[in-house]
């Protein structure tokens, strides 16, 4: 019973965090700050245009594999991979 609640801890502490980071991209770069980050451009656009068109899209990619490679190494910790 140890074991299994450490393993949720921690997919539970993984999901939060990357929660909170898709949560500060999407809605805090996007809309919140956004005015504060159209003074600066990138690629001719507003920073915060950017972020709520390109950015997070970008941002949630990397999330993914982010993801699934701490997801395989809890696995692995907690001994319950596949391979």
């Amino acid at each position: 019973m140890d074991n299994s609640n450490g393993y949720w801890n921690a997919t539970l502490g993984l999901l939060g965090r990357i929660l909170a980071i898709w949560f500060l991209v999407s809605f805090g770069a996007g809309i919140l700050f956004a005015d504060a980050l159209n003074g600066i451009h990138l690629g001719g656009y507003p920073l915060g245009f950017w972020f709520a068109h390109q950015g997070s899209i970008y941002v949630f990619i990397a999330l993914i594999f982010y993801y699934a490679k701490k997801m395989g190494d809890i696995d692995r910790q907690f001994d319950v991979h596949e391979d």
